[in-house]
């Protein structure tokens, strides 16, 4: 019984995780501009998965590593910076509430692109989410209306390229261990990211004020556990269950979000509890069993 619920456990603990990552680039935005954090979010998670699982890296034959690019611009380089220019403009609740997109768009990506069938009431549970979703966006724009919500339209573009990473690590790398798929990600990435963060002056400018210093701590959390950690449980849930099953933790996500934002001082209306329910009710009617 327990290793057929152990998938729900893993939603569980990615969706903490996950979660709780929203916070932490709101407080490592203190002290850094969106693109140190994006790319010392890299960086750190690159040198800790080599630390941990180089050895994966030989076990990756040469005609998947086509695919570990894919996956590591789509899933992973884009949307570190796409995220951290949105959580610096918007509530962190709010910009994990609309990665709820996620799940849409690896339905739609993946019967379009990919060719993967859906059953219907996996489409059901993913359009109750988008409701309550919307529900969330909607009386958070009412909440918070000196926000620039264009910014939202970066979390679009992340959510579509997360759609399309999910799709490919399920059709064309489940045969590749979850940390070798990891560890291949970030080591393709190391590069770009340090040249990134070299061009910002990150080097030259950065001062240790007790703000800053703070902030390199919040996003050395966040690169270990927030990015390193559950990239590699992401991985492993999307080879053991479904593209839609793994990527409706992004309905998970925003409940933990808002939690630490309300702690934070965001605000939170009795409508978006509403929302939240609506959402997990969307994740169960999606991935329940007949």
């Amino acid at each position: 019984m327990f290793s057929k619920n152990i998938k729900w456990v893993y939603l569980g603990v990615l969706a903490l995780v996950w979660g709780s990552s929203f916070i932490l680039m709101k407080k490592a935005l203190l002290g850094l501009t969106p693109i140190q954090l994006g790319a010392l979010r890299i960086i750190i998670t690159a040198v800790f998965l080599l630390l941990i699982g180089f050895k994966s890296l030989k076990k990756i034959e040469k005609h998947q590593w086509k695919y570990i690019v894919y996956t590591a611009v789509l899933g992973t380089f884009f949307p570190a910076f796409l995220f951290a220019f949105a959580v610096r403009y918007l509530d962190s609740s709010i910009v994990a509430i609309l990665n709820s997109l996620t799940p849409f768009n690896t339905l739609i990506f993946g019967a379009v692109v990919f060719g993967f069938a859906f059953k219907k009431k996996q489409l059901i549970g993913v359009l109750i989410g988008l409701v309550g979703t919307l529900i969330l966006i909607l009386n958070g724009a009412n909440l918070n209306p000196d926000q620039n919500y264009w910014f939202a339209f970066l979390i679009f573009l992340a959510s579509i390229g997360y759609g399309f990473n999910v799709n490919i690590i399920k059709k064309y790398l489940s045969e590749v261990s979850a940390l070798g798929i990891a560890v291949g990600n970030f080591t393709l990435m190391i590069v770009p990211a340090f040249i990134i963060l070299i061009s910002t002056g990150f080097f030259t400018e950065f001062e240790l004020t007790k703000t800053n210093m703070a902030s390199l701590g919040y996003v050395s959390v966040l690169a270990v556990l927030g990015t390193g950690i559950a990239k590699v449980l992401f991985n492993k849930i999307v080879q053991m269950t479904s593209p839609i099953f793994a990527s409706s933790v992004t309905y998970l996500i925003p409940l933990v979000a808002v939690f630490w934002g309300i702690l934070d001082g965001e605000n939170l209306s009795s409508i978006q509890v509403v929302g939240g329910v609506v959402i997990l009710l969307g994740v169960y009617l999606a991935n329940k069993n007949k």
